[in-house]
C-alpha cells in the first residue's frame, strides 16, 4: 500500500478569487493562476515516494457558474504544470448531500481504493475546515496552509506554504 498526499486545489496550488469579500474558485481559464512555487515542493514529495492527487470541491458547476468543459481544461493545466497523478472533483453543492463533497471523505476513500493507498499513512493539505474534516474522516493527517481567511480553523498542523508542508510530510515519513 502506498502513501499519498491529497491536495486541495483553490488556495493550495492556485490562487483563490475574491468575490464579495469571500475566497472562491476560478471560473475561467484566465482566472486560474497556479502558484509558481508549487512545483518544487511537490517534486520533493514525489521524489520521497509519495503519490500526489488533487481533491477539489467545485460547486460552481452545480450552480451553473462554471462549465464542466472549462473545469476539465483547468484540471488538464494542473496536471500538465505540476507533478500530480490526477485530479478528482466533486461538482456538487451542499444541498446535493453527496458522499464526495468535502467535508465528507468520499473522494479520499475512492482514490484510496482505486490506487491502493493507505489512508492512515497519508496526508491532506488544505486551506479550509472542509479539508481538515475530510482528512480526519478518512484517517489522514491534516495540514492547513495558513491564510487570512482560515485563522480560526483547526488542523493537525498549520504551515505557511507548500514548501513547509512538504518538509513536514517528509520528516513525518522518516519517523
Amino acid at each position: 500500500m502506498a502513501r499519498a498526499v491529497f491536495l486541495d486545489r483553490d488556495g493550495v496550488i492556485n490562487s483563490v478569487i475574491w468575490r464579495g469579500g469571500k475566497p472562491g474558485s476560478p471560473r475561467s481559464l484566465t482566472e486560474l493562476h497556479i502558484d509558481s512555487g508549487a512545483s518544487a515542493p511537490l517534486e520533493r514529495l514525489r521524489d520521497a515516494g509519495l503519490r500526489l492527487f488533487v481533491i477539489t470541491n467545485q460547486p460552481d458547476v452545480a450552480r451553473g457558474l462554471l462549465s464542466p468543459q472549462t473545469l476539465e481544461q483547468m484540471n488538464q493545466q494542473v496536471v500538465a504544470q505540476l507533478p500530480i497523478e490526477g485530479v478528482v472533483v466533486c461538482p456538487h453543492d451542499d444541498g446535493d448531500e453527496c458522499r464526495c463533497r468535502k467535508p465528507r471523505p468520499g473522494m479520499l476513500k475512492t482514490l484510496a481504493a482505486g490506487e491502493h493507498i493507505e489512508l492512515g499513512h497519508s496526508f491532506v493539505i488544505g486551506d479550509t475546515w472542509r479539508d481538515v474534516q475530510a482528512a480526519h474522516a478518512a484517517g489522514c493527517l491534516a495540514i492547513m496552509l495558513d491564510r487570512d481567511y482560515n485563522r480560526r480553523d483547526e488542523a493537525d498542523y498549520r504551515v505557511g506554504n507548500l514548501a513547509e508542508a512538504a518538509q513536514l510530510i517528509i520528516r513525518k515519513c522518516q519517523l
